[in-house]
């Protein structure tokens, strides 16, 4: 089992954004992303980050983004 990081919302945005998603919309302190899926020829499901400056993610918050992203916790680091 993977331990799963302690990171914030700013952290885990830059790091999928590296995976190849884009953001594509911001309300408040929600930043939603998705990214171009080649093979079905349409862009994926969005991803809700919230960023609240540096503050850490709740871990379950963390895994909803993981689950959002189709992801797992070794590819953000």
């Amino acid at each position: 089992m993977v331990r799963l990081l302690r990171i914030s919302g700013k952290d885990v945005v830059r790091k999928l954004k590296a995976l190849g998603f884009e953001v594509f919309d911001q309300s408040g302190s929600h930043v939603y992303l998705h990214k171009w899926d080649d093979e079905q020829n349409n862009w994926s499901h969005r991803v809700t980050v919230p960023v609240h400056g540096n503050k850490i993610l709740k871990l379950g918050t963390l895994k909803s983004i993981l689950r959002q992203a189709e992801i797992d916790s070794e590819q953000l680091n």
